[in-house]
């Protein structure tokens, strides 16, 4: 226990913040095929799906995102079929997400997703989408800007599945939204070339909340048949540019789910981990800690380390640094990596880092 304190002055301590990133790559194995849907969770509700990147009974499973799907009242879809599979479900889903992400207008209604995120203009709306929720132990913080691509198959039938098409966040790094309630958004295209053009926009990438929004139009081209695109049965290979909005009023959140992940390739991004620190200036001056309180430090009322030279100066090593309340209570302590020296001669300055 330390006998000698010394207090920090002002300039003893600073402050710093640092951002550290990892690259999360999610393949298209993991999500359909690796582990034979053994890794895929469905629940009672039906209302979203789980993806494990190991099967989910394993105690070493971790969750990585979720899928769901949803439509807005506004939507054609609500008020065309009334009887739709799960319409109730995909409502609520939607508004949900929707109160989260977009919140309220002026009048208290719900605000749809809007296609360039421009919420005071009367522009085109995302009125049908599916939403990846990823989970903190991907995101962190946050999800980096600019970082985020993810790869689908938006045409051909269930044997041959084609159109790749590569969603991201191009240009967001600097072109990014902050007019949601739940953090910064950034608008997700099909190429890199039409970034800044909004219009083009097909749907956002929140960055805080970690969930990604994209218009169910991407999937235009599949089979009209919904059980095609859904349950990978056999069914006819018509085409028609309103096919994704029979499957969307057609199928269950579970199976278009199920469609969703088996024309998924690969998704890929940066996180954010926030790391605060307080750095402390821990100084020893001349005349300060040059006796150590080791009680081996003396023998018979001689300091050892001076052997048999009376008139040397006296010598002790730091090895630990800790740090104290106003009361005197030890609250965290650093340890060197090996011992200094320290005599009436020389200075330490000990630069010690807490991180939180």
């Amino acid at each position: 226990m330390a006998t000698t304190f010394k207090t920090f002055l002002n300039n003893d301590i600073a402050t710093a913040r640092s951002l550290l990133h990892e690259a999360i790559p999610i393949t298209g194995t993991i999500v359909s095929g690796t582990y034979n849907e053994e890794n895929i969770k469905n629940y009672a509700h039906g209302m979203f799906q789980s993806v494990y990147d190991y099967p989910y009974l394993s105690s070493s499973a971790n969750h990585i995102f979720d899928i769901t799907v949803g439509y807005a009242s506004g939507s054609a879809l609500s008020s065309s079929d009334a009887t739709g599979t799960q319409q109730q479900k995909k409502l609520n889903i939607y508004n949900e997400l929707s109160q989260v992400l977009t919140s309220y207008d002026a009048s208290g209604n719900i605000r749809p997703f809007d296609q360039d995120g421009n919420i005071q203009n009367a522009g085109p709306k995302i009125s049908e989408a599916f939403f990846l929720n990823f989970t903190r132990l991907l995101t962190k913080d946050e999800i980096k800007k600019g970082t985020f691509t993810a790869t689908f198959l938006t045409g051909g039938s269930i044997e041959t599945p084609s159109s790749p098409m590569t969603l991201g966040d191009y240009g967001a790094a600097t072109a990014f939204k902050v007019n949601s309630p739940s953090g910064e958004y950034g608008l997700l295209y099909s190429a890199s070339g039409d970034a800044g053009s909004a219009a083009k926009a097909i749907g956002h990438i929140y960055y805080q909340a970690g969930i990604a929004v994209v218009t169910a139009s991407i999937f235009s081209n599949v089979p009209l048949n919904p059980t095609e695109f859904c349950d990978f049965g056999s069914g006819d290979a018509m085409y028609d540019v309103t096919s994704y909005k029979t499957v969307l009023t057609a199928s269950t959140i579970q199976s278009f789910a199920n469609g969703v992940r088996n024309r998924l390739g690969n998704i890929s991004f940066n996180n954010t981990t926030e790391l605060n620190s307080t750095i402390y200036f821990c100084r020893a001056n001349v005349g300060d800690y040059n006796y150590s309180s080791n009680p081996t430090y003396l023998n018979n009322s001689k300091i050892v380390v001076k052997g048999n030279q009376p008139f040397a100066q006296p010598v002790s090593y730091v090895t630990t640094i800790g740090l104290y309340s106003p009361n005197n209570e030890l609250l965290a302590v650093a340890k060197l990596s090996e011992p200094l020296k320290k005599t009436p001669s020389n200075e330490l300055t000990l630069r010690v880092r807490l991180d939180y």
